[in-house]
């Protein structure tokens, strides 16, 4: 029988700690048009209000075309962007990631314009972050069966990439846990699955998005130095949900399983 989980700690960022930008570009093409260009160059000029942490930046693709393709038209977008942001000044030790993630499948939804929607894909995503505290509040101690939910851990829907935004709630999560004296399996879970047990990862078309998502939490951690023989992870898929909004069910649990 699961536990039931509950709140170990409350991450609270305030909405002034990052700064997010997104530049959209013509279909097939990598080079910044001269609209977007001008509305880039006004996000920059913001910059320097106050001490910048990093800059990430994703490229995005539609779904037209070979994913090979899409994938590595995304980079080049990212590529260009990181281009104009040298070229205006901005440290190239502040920009910690460029990475092309490919395309971005339609929402199934439905719509009489697909092409507005398509539209809206093929960009490039920017995220900033500020030097700033992070303020946490603990509210229990470490027991055998507790459950860390990782607060504001946001994944696009459908997908196992983390919106540029949720990178430091993952980052608040490692260092609170990198030291402790436990092991524990990371838990992944989705909503809105239909009666599936879970939901559908658009990248390859597998039934185990709860899965992928628990595991580019694993690999995270593994990367930032965590032992492997101190965690492992599972998918749930929609067998827990909290209730309320979907966002509240796309979310990554760490149950603590026992001391180390």
């Amino acid at each position: 029988m699961r536990l039931t989980s509950f709140f170990l700690f409350l991450f609270l960022f305030s909405f002034s700690q990052e700064k997010a930008h997104t530049v959209y570009f013509d279909t097939d093409l990598s080079k910044v048009t001269n609209i977007e260009e001008n509305r880039l160059l006004s996000f920059i000029a913001t910059l320097s209000e106050r001490p910048v942490l990093s800059i990430e930046i994703f490229g995005f693709c539609d779904d037209i075309g070979a994913s090979s393709y899409n994938l590595s038209l995304s980079q080049r977008r990212a590529e260009e962007i990181k281009k104009v942001l040298l070229a205006n000044f901005i440290d190239k030790n502040k920009i910690t990631n460029v990475d092309g993630k490919g395309e971005l499948l339609l929402k199934t939804i439905k719509t009489s314009n697909p092409e507005r929607i398509r539209a809206l894909n093929r960009k490039v995503e920017l995220s900033v972050s500020f030097i700033e505290d992070v303020v946490l509040k603990e509210k229990s101690s470490f027991v055998k069966g507790s459950s860390v939910v990782i607060e504001d851990l946001l994944f696009l829907t459908g997908y196992s990439y983390l919106t540029p935004s949720s990178k430091k709630s993952l980052d608040v999560a490692f260092e609170k846990i990198k030291d402790l004296p436990f092991t524990f399996i990371i838990q992944g879970h989705v909503c809105c699955t239909s009666g599936q047990k879970d939901a559908i990862d658009r990248a390859t078309k597998k039934r185990n998005l709860s899965v992928v998502r628990a595991k580019y939490v694993y690999d995270y951690f593994l990367k930032k130095g965590i032992d492997s023989k101190r965690m492992s992870f599972e998918g749930l898929g929609h067998q827990f949900p909290l209730g309320g909004s979907p966002e509240k069910d796309r979310r990554v649990e760490i149950l603590i399983d026992s001391d180390f």
